[in-house]
């Protein structure tokens, strides 16, 4: 069964990547005309995405990286930056 959710009940909701790693907890959401374009996500202490952007506060997932929406938001894993771009 399909359950509804308020973007409301979402902010400060847990973000975790499909393999299970800590990502990060959403900030704000990201809504155009009539759909969710993204989610911002800040990168919060001991976070996987604090430990790969250093000084960078967070990042927007695209929507269709979402995996699920429940308790926790589980996104893809290519959603998560890599190190390669940042050495570059």
């Amino acid at each position: 069964m399909l359950k509804m959710k308020r973007i409301s009940e979402c902010y400060d909701m847990k973000v975790f990547t499909d393999s299970g790693d800590y990502f990060g907890d959403v900030e704000e959401v990201i809504v155009t005309t009539n759909k969710i374009f993204g989610w911002r996500v800040k990168a919060t202490r001991n976070s996987f995405l604090n430990a790969v952007l250093g000084s960078a506060k967070g990042v927007v997932v695209p929507h269709p990286l979402v995996k699920s929406i429940g308790d926790i938001m589980i996104i893809n894993k290519s959603a998560v930056p890599s190190y390669e771009a940042e050495e570059e």
